[in-house]
């Protein structure tokens, strides 16, 4: 496929041979497109001479096409194009890139894929990237040795194997540097201290993709970003949205720069991983799965925490809100494919030494929050469960009973989920975003998710003291257990109290986590 130079990415350099272009005759001149026309510039008026490497990009072209006479002979005259140009000289131009560069170049056609894996360039890429730096001492001859032996067998390995080499080495290096930054933990919640960093460090940002019935797909940059105490809430929202019954599937991707210290934050014209989280059917937006609304907007709720506001008269997208939970947050964004989430090591049980004793010395941390506002942030010690608190497939871990007067809480400030568009903002009364890890003995993640949850009116309690005010409940189940939650509304103060917090964890988690047989 012919390709004129100025249809060519920006990126690229392009290459001054020293053949004068037919039709430009009495004058070295450079071949170059601008407002679809070919034009003819002096090497002397561009400071260069032949065989040097031109500025890339349209504002420096066209900033040199301003300074000359456009060549006035006919067209037909001076044509050029990339596929014309011989393998060797390509290569030569190849040669001058870097390693994002070359990784563009391969994407163009079956011919760039191919020179742009030469062995050649890649090897002193990989030299000049991962060689000792020692300032004040000599390198090892036999290292300089051993870099002029790769240099003279790289025509001998099959093509690409350097620039594989080099991606493997370069992601090691990140996940070394990630490791250290994630290593410190938090006392309370066993999740990592530094996520800004490691998100600094890594580039990490998200997408999602929709994919329509007819294989389209619409890609969506996250338009705001916060980090809390146990999660990281991700928002799409913009005026580009495709027609929401023509589309099937929403899919969650990490997405990280190849090359970290080239960009801190992903860009769409940089080389990036791809790493598929969740994969969501848009088919399950149904009375069932809403959470709540107000006057514009119906908001839905897809497990796992995924989060779909509609127009309430249009019935078409407004935004898009990702949960995350910091739990192995990192792992799950970027060491997936783009078709296979990543999945966790598989657990080696732990021995109980007590099975008679149940669950015990279990540290639970929760939150609910919305907006960057939060109105519960509580930390639990020593909780603990026998065996006689058997459910239905079920243990049930009791945090804050109803006979317990002290360990009743307050939801400080208003319950609501915040959302927002480019023109529009709200908030979805009743609603709140809860993040939750509970800790086993041993100090280790047992259970952790972040999701909507409502505030639903409910009767009051009948094993309980007695109390003015409405009573509610707030409830969530998935695959690993369940959370039932008891509020009571007092209207002197105008705040939610928390009557009652129990857990019920799946025996079937319980038994594969420790080997046992409940």
């Amino acid at each position: 496929m012919a390709m004129p130079f100025g249809a060519a990415p920006a990126a690229w350099l392009l290459w001054l041979s020293f053949r004068e272009p037919r039709g430009c005759r009495g004058a070295r001149r450079v071949q170059v497109w601008k407002d679809g026309e070919r034009q003819c510039l002096k090497l002397g008026s561009l400071g260069m001479r032949p065989g040097a490497m031109l500025p890339a990009g349209p504002a420096a072209l066209s900033r040199r096409a301003r300074q000359d006479k456009v060549c006035r002979r006919p067209s037909t005259g001076c044509s050029a194009s990339l596929d014309s140009l011989p393998s060797e000289v390509l290569l030569k131009i190849l040669s001058y890139l870097d390693a994002a560069a070359l990784l563009c170049a391969g994407c163009v056609n079956r011919r760039f894929y191919h020179l742009a894996n030469d062995n050649f360039i890649w090897i002193r890429i990989y030299s000049t990237a991962f060689s000792p730096r020692r300032s004040h001492w000599r390198v090892d001859p036999a290292e300089k040795t051993d870099l002029s032996v790769n240099l003279l067998s790289a025509g001998d390995k099959e093509a690409g194997y350097w620039k594989k080499e080099y991606l493997t080495k370069q992601i090691a290096s990140v996940k070394a540097a990630l490791a250290r930054v994630l290593k410190p933990l938090h006392p309370h919640t066993g999740l990592p201290v530094k996520t800004k960093e490691a998100l600094r460090v890594s580039g990490l940002g998200w997408v999602i993709i929709l994919r329509a019935a007819d294989g389209r797909e619409y890609t969506m940059e996250h338009a705001d970003l916060s980090v809390n105490d146990s999660s990281v809430t991700v928002i799409w929202y913009g005026k580009d949205w495709p027609p929401l019954a023509t589309l099937s599937t929403l899919d969650l991707c990490g997405v990280t720069p190849v090359f970290m210290g080239q960009s801190r934050t992903p860009s769409r014209i940089r080389p990036r991983w791809h790493s598929l989280i969740t994969k969501y059917q848009l088919s399950q937006l149904t009375e069932s799965s809403a959470v709540g609304g107000d006057r514009l907007m119906r908001v839905f709720c897809l497990p796992p925490g995924l989060v779909v506001g509609l127009w309430k008269r249009e019935e078409e997208l407004a935004f898009v809100m990702a949960n995350l939970h910091l739990y192995c947050l990192v792992e799950r964004s970027m060491l997936g494919s783009p078709a296979v989430p990543y999945e966790l090591p598989p657990h080696t049980p732990v021995s109980d030494d007590s099975p008679e004793r149940g669950l015990h010395g279990y540290r639970l941390h929760v939150d609910m929050h919305s907006g960057g506002a939060s109105c519960l942030c509580g930390s639990f010690h020593n909780l603990s469960a026998s065996k006689g608190y058997l459910e239905n497939e079920y243990m049930k871990l009791t945090v804050i009973s109803f006979k317990n007067n002290t360990e009743h809480l307050p939801l400080i400030g208003k319950v609501g989920l915040s959302w927002k568009t480019n023109s529009f903002d709200g908030c979805i009364k009743s609603c709140s975003i809860m993040d939750l890890t509970l800790l086993e003995e041993y100090g280790k993640p047992f259970w952790c998710f972040s999701s909507p949850v409502c505030v639903r009116c409910c009767p009051g309690p009948s094993d309980g003291p007695s109390f003015l005010g409405e009573a509610y409940c707030v409830d969530y189940s998935d695959s690993e257990g369940r959370l039932h939650m008891e509020l009571v509304w007092v209207e002197e103060t105008e705040e939610y109290f928390i009557v009652s917090l129990a857990l019920y964890l799946r025996l079937a988690k319980v038994n594969q986590w420790f080997g046992t047989q409940y």
